[in-house]
């Protein structure tokens, strides 16, 4: 091999090691460029574990972090493996945040650790867009058993982190997982007549693997799964760049 060859051949792996390999993995983006910006891959891995939270046990912030889901499923591609503990999903509220319910494939289990099972199952198979699970408790071992299922694949591992008991952060204990968020609800968008408008979320990406964390607000899932920057958000840097021209 001429050494050249030898040069962009060493290279090409010096970057692959720099990035973790993360530049020719699959990403699934959100299609909002100020949320996918702040992304280290511009979008979520699809062959990765994502952790979601309420940001309390608030039943609203709750159903924010299911709809979040069921948003970032509906934008993947083929069935979606949706794991449970206890029968409260409504799919006509998943259709509605993009999902449809033709594309679901249900399973309930008993405790978390058989939840875990069946995810992790569920990675392996390579069949399925999307596994979603919901537990309360889960160590660092599971996930990284859920992070190396994933790994190689076209599947994206969705875990939702409920609340198990009050003034515990459900994301507070460390996990394999590359992006670990944390939703909230916020006032609705403002409508020229009396009603309620498009529902906002308060996103916290508390942590990430190869970024930096921050917080966003956005509009809540349409039903094509899509988020949407607010009106009033987006206008916010235009006017600070005019009133800095101005000064």
């Amino acid at each position: 091999m001429p050494d050249s060859a030898k040069l962009a051949q060493l290279r090409e792996q010096l970057r692959a090691m720099e990035t973790g390999g993360f530049r020719r993995r699959p990403v699934l983006p959100f299609g909002v460029g100020p949320l996918d910006s702040k992304l280290a891959n511009s979008g979520l891995r699809l062959d990765s574990l994502h952790e979601i939270a309420g940001a309390s046990a608030d039943i609203a912030d709750d159903c924010a972090a299911t709809l979040f889901m069921a948003g970032i499923a509906a934008r993947a591609w083929g069935p979606v493996l949706w794991v449970v503990r206890r029968r409260d999903l409504f799919a006509p509220g998943l259709s509605q945040a993009g999902l449809d319910p033709k594309r679901l494939l249900y399973a309930e289990a008993r405790d978390d650790d058989e939840l875990l099972a069946i995810m992790e199952e569920g990675l392996r198979h390579r069949g399925l867009g999307a596994v979603i699970g919901e537990v309360k408790r889960v160590g660092m071992p599971a996930t990284r058993r859920l992070q190396l299922a994933a790994e190689g694949g076209r599947t994206i591992a969705l875990l939702l982190k409920r609340h198990a008991r009050e003034g515990v952060d459900p994301l507070g204990a460390p996990s394999a997982a590359i992006t670990r968020w944390r939703i909230a609800c916020a006032p609705s968008t403002p409508l020229p007549v009396a009603g309620v408008g498009r529902a906002r979320w308060k996103l916290d990406l508390v942590r990430q693997r190869g970024g930096d964390s921050f917080n966003l607000e956005v509009e809540a899932c349409d039903a094509s799964g899509r988020c949407a920057l607010p009106a009033d958000v987006a206008a916010r840097p235009a006017a600070a760049g005019r009133r800095a021209h101005a000064a």
